[in-house]
């Protein structure tokens, strides 16, 4: 089975029009993210770590969205090292999620929009309510912002 075969059509559409085939981290990652078997991916920067774990994830929440079981709940927490890094992380989330819902537009297939949010001590008060009222579905956030999510 193509590594690839494991993702919902549309998400596969995407990544096909994007690379012309999974770097060998994600080929090997893929299948036992899907399995849900815990995985580490210990590759060199830039061999599509990142994809291949967050493209596992929106599959997850499409595959949610299709089935109308996609709830205003967050499913996906992202914690990265450094603020900056937490807003180039959602930046390059931006451009598979809206690919990916123009994927299922033109496929007629109705998909509610996969919300994300940067979570750090930046964010401000007027964000942080809207989270609790709204919750996005992926949260990027710092250690430090984490400790607060979970404790507060």
């Amino acid at each position: 089975m193509s590594e690839l075969e494991y993702f919902q059509p549309a998400v596969r559409q995407w990544f096909l029009k994007q690379f012309p085939a999974p770097t060998e981290p994600q080929a090997r990652a893929w299948p036992a993210i899907k399995q849900r078997r815990h995985t580490l991916i210990a590759a060199p920067t830039g061999s599509g770590k990142t994809l291949a774990a967050f493209l596992s994830a929106i599959d997850e929440l499409v595959a949610k969205s299709l089935a109308g079981e996609l709830k205003d709940e967050t499913l996906v927490v992202y914690v990265s090292p450094l603020k900056a890094l937490s807003n180039d992380i959602q930046i390059n989330l931006q451009e598979p999620l809206r690919g990916i819902l123009q994927e299922l537009d033109a496929a007629s297939q109705n998909c509610a929009p996969i919300r994300t949010l940067v979570r750090t001590g930046d964010t401000p008060a007027k964000e942080r309510t809207a989270m609790i009222k709204k919750p996005p579905h992926i949260v990027v956030t710092t250690p430090e912002s984490l400790y607060i999510l979970l404790t507060s």
